[in-house]
């Protein structure tokens, strides 16, 4: 077996999870229809998001995120163990704690538009963001606010999250 190195197995673990949620959205949807599979994947995303941050807390050596400091460290930290190189999104974090983000070509998108489904969706990325954000105890806004899929309704994907310390 090839050596591997950490690039290469964070690539490959990141992949085997998206395909992962695909394939459990995919199977949902068609044994209980889109209502139930957003209600569904958006349950499961709240309640991992907040475990997932946990986790993320304790391997990046954070005792809270409670500044803007900790909250770069944690946000740095996640998408660099996070981040496959297939998700085409970038983000920002300014020193008074305004988190912007923006997806580039969405595979999320692109894998809903595939079934034909877009104009059903309820995305789930933005709402794994928010979990780990309540999770670590933050108040926060978001703009916009938004059902479904913004990439779908706009033709764009962004969004920023002001946070409050």
């Amino acid at each position: 077996m090839p050596e591997l190195n950490l690039a290469q197995v964070r690539e490959l673990l990141n992949k085997n999870w998206m395909t992962h949620d695909a394939m459990w959205f995919l199977h949902s949807l068609r044994e209980c229809g889109m209502a139930t599979a957003n209600k569904l994947n958006l349950a499961a995303i709240d309640s991992m998001s907040r475990i997932e941050a946990g986790r993320y807390v304790r391997a990046l050596g954070l005792d809270k995120v409670d500044t803007p400091e900790e909250l770069r460290r944690f946000v740095e930290g996640v998408f660099n163990l996070a981040k496959a190189d297939f998700m085409d999104f970038s983000y920002q974090l300014s020193d008074d704690g305004v988190l912007s983000m923006e997806m580039g070509e969405c595979f999320a998108y692109h894998g809903i538009k595939r079934l034909g489904m877009l104009d059903q969706y309820q995305c789930g990325i933005y709402r794994r963001v928010e979990g780990w954000l309540d999770a670590l105890d933050l108040s926060w806004e978001a703009e916009p606010r938004f059902e479904g899929c913004l990439k779908h309704q706009n033709g764009w994907c962004r969004r920023a999250y002001k946070i409050a310390f």
